[in-house]
């Protein structure tokens, strides 16, 4: 019979593929890593990690049994939530948390509406950034996370806002006192890249490899947060397709922003671990939900960008249940 702290350090380390991370994460030294993956290795007869003095890698059977493993362990969280959370209703602490300054008052909206109806369970809300959203979501460090979609491997609550794409290009660019422009400009100009441990499919979205008529889009510089990303743009290392309200959250003096006439909105909602769905983050996906039907304190009514309209509470649809699907 395995412990659970071997399981923990098994999946930690497949998927980290770092001692040391792996060691921060779990809270214990390094060396306690090495002498449970050891005493594991031992155990079943064969390597499951190959090391070096520089990487760490899963061997074939370390690769099969992680993906074995990794789903029973998160049922096995998430029975030991169901019925946390069966024996104490929606009690104890939530920890919501945003990505970009246009989000909050959404978000605080949402908390406002989740603390009257749930009074015994306190909220925490703090701010995350692109290198650390969806880390701070497999953590645990964050609950439920108001972020744009699409964000994969990650279940995913009903829109909650909408925005026009514009396209941030430094202000002396060709295109800085353009009307609008098209994706296509895209092929002709260098593209800002986010992060690496970005969602694949936001990055797909946001910044793709091709324009809609199929022509490469040539990648610019990478940077580790929104700011960093302006700056890059207001360098002229690249342009950028961003959402409208980066007029108003971010204005700068040397980027401007163009209406990208042929692009789909950007939408936003709550994301959370699949496994962490727990009745607090149904309540509070639910709040979220009825909370966004509101218009946004101090939006603009022209701006055609804000919350979206709940759905029609006749229907009887939970927006939970409508994220498994």
């Amino acid at each position: 019979m395995w412990e659970r702290h071997e399981i923990e350090a098994l999946l930690t380390l497949a998927e980290e593929l770092h001692f040391g991370r792996t060691a921060e994460r779990l809270g214990v030294s390094t060396g306690r890593i090495s002498q449970v993956i050891g005493k594991l290795e031992r155990r079943i007869g064969a390597r499951l990690f190959e090391r070096t003095s520089r990487t760490v890698r899963l061997t074939a059977i370390g690769q099969r049994l992680a993906g074995d493993l990794a789903p029973l362990a998160a049922g096995i969280e998430a029975s030991v939530r169901r019925a946390v959370d069966a024996g104490r209703g929606v009690t104890g602490e939530l920890r919501v948390a945003f990505l970009g300054e246009w989000t909050a008052p959404v978000l605080l909206r949402a908390v406002r509406l989740f603390t009257e109806r749930h009074p015994g369970c306190r909220v925490d809300v703090r701010e995350v950034q692109l290198f650390n959203s969806r880390s701070s979501l497999l953590d645990g460090s964050v609950d439920l996370l108001i972020a744009a979609f699409p964000f994969d491997g990650m279940a995913c609550g009903p829109a909650l806002m909408e925005e026009r794409r514009v396209l941030a290009v430094a202000a002396g660019h060709p295109l800085a006192g353009a009307e609008s422009v098209s994706l296509e400009v895209l092929a002709e100009h260098p593209v800002v890249q986010y992060p690496a441990v970005t969602s694949v499919e936001f990055k797909r979205d946001r910044t793709p490899e091709r324009t809609p008529a199929g022509r490469p889009v040539p990648k610019g510089p990478v940077g580790n947060t929104f700011s960093e990303m302006l700056s890059l743009v207001a360098m002229g290392r690249g342009v950028l397709p961003v959402g409208e309200h980066s007029r108003r959250y971010y204005p700068r003096p040397d980027v401007a922003y163009v209406p990208i006439h042929d692009a789909p909105p950007i939408e936003r909602g709550l994301v959370w671990l699949e496994s962490n769905t727990t009745e607090r983050v149904r309540a509070f996906v639910r709040a979220a939900t009825d909370a966004g039907a509101g218009p946004e304190p101090g939006a603009d009514p022209v701006a055609g960008a804000g919350p979206v309209a709940a759905a029609d509470p006749v229907a009887g649809a939970d927006p939970v249940a409508a994220a498994a699907n």
